[in-house]
């Protein structure tokens, strides 16, 4: 399995590189734009929030989208990125890690055209990578999640071991013992960013040991599915999933990619996009928390509401210390915080994780 690099060490906010050239520089000119997903956009989580922000998107004057779903890696999205270039697309959007190398290769052959690829960290002079900071919200889900669990146990089904996933799953038990420095978080890996079958055995055997909360890093409902099967609080991922549980589904992280594929659009027609590693945080307003539940105290919601309002004015302090790992060992000193640099290269679980990273 991949991981990621000293390369991923240098994603910041923003690293400049050449401006693409003229051929996209026409504020009249019709855009043409393709999306590729990981998996089927369905109706919640990662492919559907991308595609929300394609269809309004697709609403703006002078701009055509189109769409490919399920496209796994390797000579697949290869073979797909490089089709949509040869059809003349001017912006080719790949959702998904895993198309990273696939971007990057396709991309030598046809440098007017401009790649944007989520959650990777290569970047080339028509390559941008882009992502959020959703273990801010993560966080504030986990705040959530540690003050409605009775048996201080609460799963989570976890798709692939890489520093986005292993950051998002500290962030989330750093909340959870925020609020009860009791609870526990165990992880179960599917090594899939999409199978609802896995997914819901790994939620079955979690709900099976006695978790009382469910949360996921998967783009499925399933996880949600079984939470309101058996009777236990969920926590979504991606989109808000409290159709899939709407008994029990308590709040989720999500995804609002409009903003940034707009502003997209509107430079490149003006010839002044520059390409780039972009990592959004709460404050653009790209990543976020859904509504509570209902069944979400009001005492939870104000403590909640009054860290994201911290978190929105640049106050973080989500991963400061002092901060322990699994073994006890402290990561972070008290006074101290971790660098982007640190995050994005994160390949260790703190305490309170019960589970190993493999």
């Amino acid at each position: 399995m991949r991981r990621t690099s000293t390369v991923l060490m240098i994603l910041l906010a923003l690293s400049v590189f050449a401006p693409l050239s003229a051929a996209a520089a026409s504020d009249k000119k019709e855009l043409k734009i393709g999306f590729v997903y990981i998996s089927p956009v369905g109706s919640a989580g990662w492919s559907f929030s991308h595609d929300q922000a394609r269809r309004k998107l697709a609403k703006d004057p002078g701009i055509s989208t189109y769409t490919v779903e399920n496209v796994p890696d390797g000579p697949d999205s290869e073979n797909i990125i490089r089709d949509m270039s040869r059809r003349g697309y001017d912006i080719i959007v790949a959702t998904s890690f895993d198309h990273m190398d696939s971007t990057l290769k396709v991309a030598e052959e046809f440098p007017n055209i401009t790649y944007l690829h989520c959650s990777g960290y290569k970047t080339a002079p028509n390559v941008s990578a882009f992502s959020g900071r959703i273990y801010q919200p993560r966080y504030l889900s986990g705040i959530v999640a540690g003050s409605m669990t009775k048996t201080n146990s609460i799963g989570f089904v976890a798709a692939h071991p890489i520093p986005e996933v292993i950051r998002g799953i500290n962030a989330f038990t750093i909340g959870v013992r925020a609020a009860n420095p009791k609870a526990e978080v165990r992880v179960l890996w599917t090594n899939t960013w999409y199978d609802p079958f896995v997914e819901q055995a790994k939620a079955e055997e979690l709900a099976a040991n006695g978790v009382d909360v469910l949360a996921q890093h998967q783009d499925t409902t399933a996880v949600q599915e079984v939470a309101q099967q058996r009777r236990i609080w969920s926590v979504g991922y991606g989109s808000d999933m409290s159709v899939a549980a709407p008994d029990v589904h308590l709040v989720a992280p999500i995804w609002n990619w409009y903003p940034f594929y707009r502003d997209v659009v509107d430079q490149v027609r003006q010839g002044t996009w520059r390409s780039g590693n972009f990592w959004f945080g709460m404050d653009t307003g790209i990543v976020a928390l859904s509504d509570f539940g209902n069944m979400v105290p009001q005492e939870v919601r104000e403590r909640v509401n009054a860290r994201e309002g911290e978190i929105m004015a640049g106050q973080e302090r989500i991963f400061q210390g002092p901060i322990l790992d699994q073994e006890g060992r402290e990561r972070v000193a008290a006074g101290h915080s971790l660098s982007d640099e640190e995050l994005l290269s994160m390949d260790w679980f703190v305490q309170g994780v019960v589970g190993t990273i493999e």
